[in-house]
């Protein structure tokens, strides 16, 4: 093949550390957009970004410029920095290390834009270990519960 066509789309979930519920609706709104502009200033389009207190979920294509981890070490380093710089009370604010990343098929897709966009109602039922887990069966991804949290 003589042209090199790539699409993937990948369903990233990271959570602030210690899973501490400091996005709050003050400024969720605010941060879901700039971590959008993140991902678009790296050419990885941003097609759904959302969470809730303590988490966040972003759908988006993958840019063939970019290795999924410098995607990510990216959109956390350049969010904590711009969060800390907005308000005095998130000058303690920091993501957790780790990451989950999931491959979505693209007659998925709107399924992910729908789970990402109704987190709030989504979490009144289930906590993020739980909804973590299940990603983790439904993927089949082997993971120790002593790391995974910490």
């Amino acid at each position: 093949m003589s042209q090199s066509l790539y699409q993937i789309y990948v369903h990233l979930i990271f959570s602030t550390k210690y899973r501490e519920p400091i996005i709050d609706e003050s400024i969720e709104n605010e941060l879901h957009s700039y971590i959008a502009g993140t991902c678009k200033a790296l050419e990885c389009q941003p097609i759904k970004v959302g969470g809730y207190y303590d988490h966040i979920h972003i759908l988006c294509k993958l840019s063939k410029k970019i290795a999924l981890m410098q995607l990510l070490e990216d959109v956390k380093k350049s969010s904590s920095k711009w969060i800390k710089s907005v308000n005095e009370k998130y000058a303690h604010f920091y993501w957790q290390s780790g990451y989950a990343a999931f491959s979505v098929s693209p007659k998925d897709v709107d399924k992910v834009i729908n789970y990402i966009a109704h987190q709030k109602e989504h979490h009144q039922k289930q906590s993020f270990q739980d909804e973590c887990r299940l990603f983790f069966k439904k993927y089949k991804i082997d993971y120790d519960e002593r790391y995974v949290w910490d």
